[in-house]
């Protein structure tokens, strides 16, 4: 695969558990989860070596190690003393319903230190990071997001960020190269007040002022806003049928950051990420899809200059 590498830092990995219907049989499928998961299965399917630091522990935790284990992935763990998180689905009819959650316990000070040297030794070694958030911000402190992302981009390392509420002010406040972000989160935090396009760009100038170098705002089927080289740019993306719509904007992370570890230009790697997203909700599996199927939808984005970033 050459030599690019993403250290992906996935604190909280998830087990996940879903019942599926097929030919009138239901069907049970056990899955390692979460969003720094799903980045990094995304990083290795577009030509990328990944480093996933993680943390596991429990009867769950047990289950979990030997699943994130995948093509492609380096894994490097930390034990927890505690339990590691886990959800039930049931697709049997088509909609996701979720029957039960864990997201995991908070990891203590001693877990954080061991997790924190690791991520830092590996992104270093990497050259290029991606910090992927917990199932819930109670795991993890925002401020470990923070000197993460100040520590390594003071050494060199390209840090890219998928993150929301507090933990995605921690990493703005250290400064960081991408950062990405849905449109429902910023709607959801109260960060915005609306959808409208002149919201959407103007919280987009404020990511940027406020610390990202490069910044990209995804808003479901409705294409994505980027912001880079002083430039905004309405993502035009081809519309495919959806199986399942999560995991798109993780897949749009894990496209820029193989992109940009393997030397391409930003506007490549938008594009590639944007491609990656649209693929991946036409698959039931997260951060899945072809290099292939990738590289044409790649060919069918569009980057439309809509605004000057003041």
């Amino acid at each position: 695969m050459g030599d690019a590498r993403v250290m992906v830092f996935a604190p909280a990995p998830q087990l996940t558990v879903t019942i599926e219907q097929q030919h009138n049989q239901p069907e049970l499928h056990v899955h390692p989860g979460g969003q720094g998961i799903w980045q990094a299965r995304m990083v290795t399917s577009l030509g990328a070596d990944v480093t996933l630091c993680t943390a596991v522990g429990g009867e769950v935790g047990r289950v979990l190690r030997p699943l994130l284990d995948f093509k492609g992935v380096q894994l490097r763990t930390v034990p927890r003393e505690s339990g590691s998180g886990w959800y039930v689905h049931d697709r049997r009819n088509g909609a996701r319903v979720e029957l039960a959650e864990q997201p995991g316990a908070p990891f203590t000070r001693h877990e954080l230190d061991e997790l924190y040297n690791l991520a830092l030794a590996e992104g270093l070694r990497a050259g290029n990071a991606i910090l992927s958030g917990p199932a819930h911000p109670s795991v993890i402190r925002p401020e470990v997001y923070g000197r993460l992302a100040h520590d390594l981009r003071a050494h060199g390392c390209r840090v890219i960020a998928d993150l929301s509420g507090d933990h995605l002010k921690a990493v703005l406040e250290a400064g960081l190269d991408v950062v990405k972000v849905s449109h429902e989160e910023l709607l959801r935090d109260g960060v915005i007040k609306d959808d409208s396009e002149k919201t959407l760009t103007e919280a987009l100038i404020n990511l940027h002022e406020n610390g990202a170098e490069m910044a990209l705002l995804s808003r479901a089927d409705a294409g994505a806003l980027a912001l880079f080289d002083e430039q905004i740019y309405r993502v035009g993306i081809p519309k495919l049928t959806i199986a399942d719509h999560r995991g798109a904007g993780d897949s749009m992370t894990a496209g820029i950051a193989a992109v940009l570890a393997k030397g391409g230009e930003m506007t490549q790697a938008v594009r590639t990420g944007a491609a990656a997203g649209a693929l991946n909700v036409t698959r039931h599996g997260l951060g899945t899809g072809h290099l292939d199927a990738v590289q044409v939808l790649t060919e069918r984005v569009k980057l439309t200059p809509i605004k000057k970033a003041r």
